[in-house]
């Protein structure tokens, strides 16, 4: 299992704390580096939130290892031809390392500050199917690109210089929805991100998944499976014992909290709780930290954690 960390970059990211995780993640040896793409956090007050595809290009030249990308960028603030143009640069500058996590927005108040229209449950799925299908051509189809749709148009239009990539640039669709999210990752995605599962939660609906791909026409090869999931860690019982008490208003028990997901512990209940997933079918785990400026206790997970797996 590869294993990478995600932040939330609308909770305080600036570029001073941005450029030091991202050395530090380079450095201590996780597989990678994902971040939320937010243009502010859901509750006020309003806090730092760097710019996602301008941050991306920076990591994709300041680093030569690791794998990145959006955890996960919405068609509703960029039209998808956009995002294939930003994609297809940055994964070229990085050398082919960018994963591609497209998603049809949820968040209803940054759609409001900035005048960005979320629709309704339905037509907001409809245009996230349709932004996946220009995206995919776009990418993929070495020619000028037509595309009539509800949402979007597209006359001839194609992406130069073409993507070094091409089909190979993977395309991520995260979520746990049966109904219409597990069904589209099926049909477009090259990798599933599951959210806050529990090893059992998680095997139960990658076989379903397994299920769907199979009446697409695809191999449940042609999908990878990832999941992103909150960390509470701490380097022995008195640090964790203090994390606990600063997440969520410190009014969570430990049980309560893996049974929504997520891993909580010192280093061995992690390296446990890591290894379950494995199990369960996890290939890529993405550990979400919340605290931008806690490197100490990134490089006592990599030593403790990573450096064990």
């Amino acid at each position: 299992m590869e294993l990478a960390i995600m932040i939330e970059g609308q909770n305080g990211l600036n570029w001073p704390r941005w450029q030091r995780i991202v050395t530090a993640v380079e450095e201590l040896g996780f597989a990678g580096l994902y971040r939320s793409d937010h243009f502010t956090n859901a509750r006020p007050p309003d806090k730092d939130s760097l710019e996602l595809w301008v941050s991306l290009t920076w990591l994709a030249d300041h680093t030569r290892r690791i794998r990145f990308g959006p955890l996960v960028t919405p068609f509703s603030f960029r039209h998808p031809a956009l995002t294939a143009r930003m994609a297809a640069a940055v994964d070229d500058l990085s050398g082919g390392r960018l994963t591609l996590g497209v998603g049809a927005g949820w968040q209803e108040r940054e759609h409001d500050l900035f005048g960005f229209e979320l629709l309704p449950p339905h037509e907001r799925f409809e245009r996230f199917e349709e932004g996946v299908r220009v995206l995919r051509q776009l990418l993929r189809v070495n020619q000028p690109v037509s595309f009539i749709g509800q949402y979007y148009r597209l006359k001839e239009a194609q992406v130069l210089p073409a993507p070094q990539r091409g089909a190979h640039l993977p395309i991520l669709i995260g979520g746990n929805g049966r109904k219409r999210t597990l069904p589209l990752a099926a049909r477009y995605a090259d990798e599933w991100n599951a959210i806050f599962l529990t090893p059992s939660a998680f095997c139960e609906l990658n076989r379903y998944l397994d299920e769907l791909i199979f009446q697409a026409g695809r191999q449940p090869a042609e999908v990878e499976r990832s999941m992103m999931t909150g960390l509470v860690f701490g380097k022995d019982s008195a640090a964790l014992e203090e994390k606990m008490q600063t997440y969520g208003g410190g009014g969570w028990k430990t049980e309560d909290l893996r049974a929504r997901g997520m891993i909580v512990g010192t280093a061995d209940e992690v390296l446990s709780q890591i290894n379950a997933l494995r199990e369960a079918g996890v290939q890529r785990l993405m550990l979400q930290w919340l605290d931008l400026d806690d490197l100490n206790g990134l490089e006592a997970l990599a030593s403790s954690v990573l450096a064990k797996l």
